[in-house]
């Protein structure tokens, strides 16, 4: 059984999220580890930055040994949030081929915002479809007046579980 690597942007409701997707998971019996993009404090990417490459290389790993993901980050400005974006490009140069890390995986977008985010949504989904990760059609969008539906979240958890088998 592949193991599912769920990687939250922020430590906010979608942290609680990731987790409250976890408790799901660990009861239909599959494996998740969660990271918290903002705990990792990687630097505003650029060629002439300098990293701890440990820190990077530990995330690459983590990614690389995932079969499928569940991203949750909240809509920003109508997007992806900076520190998503950021590891993502943290990922994809320091790996041999830039897609290497994403590339035939699957994932699944999910996302705790104040309004649908229906904007962050379509353009990660994006994102990750050029990197060649193949999305699941499916989502998971929770708000304040919209709380999580555990059946349907466990049917939509089902579908990530059956094709990383």
């Amino acid at each position: 059984m592949g193991k599912i690597l769920i990687i939250t942007a922020m430590n906010d409701k979608n942290l609680s999220l990731a987790k409250d997707l976890q408790s799901l998971l660990s009861g239909m019996e599959q494996q998740a580890d969660i990271i918290s993009l903002e705990d990792l404090h990687l630097p505003l990417f650029s060629n002439e930055t300098k990293i701890n490459e440990d820190l990077v290389a530990g995330l690459i790993e983590e990614v690389n040994s995932a079969s499928g993901f569940i991203f949750c980050a909240p809509e920003y400005n109508g997007g992806v949030p900076p520190v998503l974006s950021n590891a993502i490009i943290w990922i994809s140069f320091q790996t041999k081929n830039w897609r290497d890390a994403f590339n035939g995986k699957f994932a699944l977008i999910a996302t705790h915002s104040s309004s649908s985010g229906q904007r962050f949504l379509t353009a990660f989904r994006s994102q990750l479809e050029y990197m060649g990760t193949n999305v699941l059609a499916r989502t998971i969008s929770v708000t304040k007046e919209k709380p999580l539906k555990e059946d349907s979240v466990k049917r939509i958890l089902q579908g990530l579980i059956d094709v990383i088998r």
